[in-house]
Parts: C-alpha cells; sequence; structure tokens
C-alpha cells in the first residue's frame, strides 16, 4: 500500500510538471501569434502610412517646380569690375524666371534694353561687393527691379546665376 501511494504521488508531481509545461508551450504560442499580429496589422499600416507620406511629399515636389514658370536666358555677361588695386573681370550667366509666355516674348522684344540695363550695373560692382552671400543677393534685387522697370507691366519674378566667376586679369 506505501508502494502504491508513492507511485500516485509521483503520478501527480509527473502531471503537475506536464500541466505547467503544456501551459508554458501555449503561453509561448499565444505570445508569438501576438507578436506576428502586431507585425502584421500594425507596422504594415505604419509602413503604409510612411510610404503614402513620402508620395505626398513628390506631388508637393512636382507642384512646387511646376510653379516655377517660364526660364528666359539672357546670356552670359564679361564685364570689368570697378577696383583700383587690381584689373578683375566678371564673367555671369543669368536667367530671368518670368509669370508667363507673353513676358517670355516681351523680354525678347526688349533683349537690347535689358542686356543694357543689366551690363551697366555690373560696371558699378567691385568684386568685394559681389564676393559676399549679402552681395550677390543685392545684386539679383537690383537686376529684379531694372528688368521690371523696362517691361511695362513687370512680371519678372526671379532672377538666378547660372555662371559666375570672377578673375584677375
Amino acid at each position: 500500500m506505501a508502494e502504491e501511494t508513492k507511485e500516485q504521488q509521483e503520478e501527480k508531481k509527473g502531471g503537475k510538471k506536464k500541466l505547467i509545461l503544456i501551459l508554458l508551450i501555449l503561453l509561448i504560442l499565444i505570445g508569438g501569434g501576438g507578436a506576428a499580429a502586431y507585425k502584421f496589422l500594425v507596422l504594415d499600416k505604419k509602413k503604409e502610412e510612411q510610404k503614402e507620406k513620402k508620395a505626398e511629399k513628390v506631388v508637393e515636389e512636382i507642384k512646387n517646380v511646376e510653379d516655377l514658370g517660364v526660364q528666359f536666358d539672357v546670356g552670359t555677361f564679361i564685364v570689368n569690375l570697378q577696383d583700383k588695386d587690381a584689373d578683375r573681370y566678371l564673367k555671369i550667366s543669368i536667367v530671368l524666371d518670368v509669370q508667363d509666355e507673353k513676358i517670355k516674348a516681351e523680354l525678347d522684344k526688349r533683349l537690347p534694353q535689358v542686356k543694357d540695363a543689366i551690363t551697366t550695373l555690373l560696371f558699378t560692382k567691385s568684386s568685394s561687393e559681389l564676393r559676399t552671400a549679402e552681395g550677390i543677393e543685392e545684386l539679383k534685387e537690383e537686376i529684379l527691379k531694372r528688368v521690371n522697370a523696362i517691361l511695362p507691366i513687370g512680371g519678372v519674378k526671379n532672377v538666378y546665376f547660372t555662371d559666375f566667376v570672377i578673375q584677375t586679369a
């Protein structure tokens, strides 16, 4: 009889171990299933939202490019600068951003006046004025004002320098 109780106790202990082992396996499976569900449901939605945001940014950038307007290439200018210590010259290529094709056609008609106004302005500058970012921005503003003054209704929105070199002769 004593042997039977020992066997029953061992079976109970073994049964408890099996039950704990089964519960542990179930817990691991449920945890793994929850992690997989989180990955596929929540993280995939976040990735899709990020892709949508990137697509929206690309669309905005395309709209900004479309807003640039019409470009008018004024040409390249090579002028002497007003430096007293050495002979220096400036080589600069200018492109104007205009409102529409009508303004571009008007600029084309008045190109000699535009080039004269820009050349006259460039002759008054020294290399020290043009070596700083502020000096270059000021030159752009002055060109913008002079060109808009030539046109009957203005229409030039921005000035771009596509080539800018100051050199000592």
